[in-house]
């Protein structure tokens, strides 16, 4: 498994650990009345879960389990790849922190660093899903 493979999965570990934290503490909020302001977690709880675990989780076995080009870089140019992964979880800070932060754009800003994240993924790796070569390769075949 590549590295930047472990390193989406690892960090989608982490952002479970703390969606489920979070989704436990409003659980038990709902059922015993201990804190009110709990419910201020709900999006963090929401951005965990849903950008944090299972996106990253997903682009992680996704660089692993796509195909690889022929050549030296079976992988195309990796550092689309990285920036991604950079930029995903740099939004998902930002939107973490965006319920306590005095600034309303931060949420924006948050969502944007996620989406760019995620578009350099797709630029990164769409070689791999498809190749001009291959497709020539498949139709020559077809005539011959």
């Amino acid at each position: 498994m590549p590295h930047l493979s472990r390193y989406f999965i690892r960090a989608s570990l982490i952002y479970l650990l703390l969606g489920l934290t979070a989704g436990a503490l409003i659980l038990a909020n709902k059922g015993i009345l201990f804190a009110p302001l709990v419910w201020v977690l709900l999006p963090l709880h929401i951005e965990t879960m849903f950008v944090g675990w299972m996106s990253q989780l997903a682009l992680g076995v996704a660089f692993w389990i796509l195909p690889r080009l022929p050549g030296d870089a079976p992988r195309g140019d990796e550092r689309w790849s990285w920036v991604a992964l950079i930029l995903i979880n740099v939004g998902l800070l930002v939107a973490m922190t965006a319920p306590f932060s005095p600034w309303p754009w931060s949420s924006t800003l948050a969502r944007s660093l996620e989406a760019v994240g995620f578009v350099a993924f797709v630029l990164g790796n769409w070689r791999r899903i498809y190749s001009p070569t291959l497709g020539l390769q498949t139709s020559n075949r077809k005539q011959g």
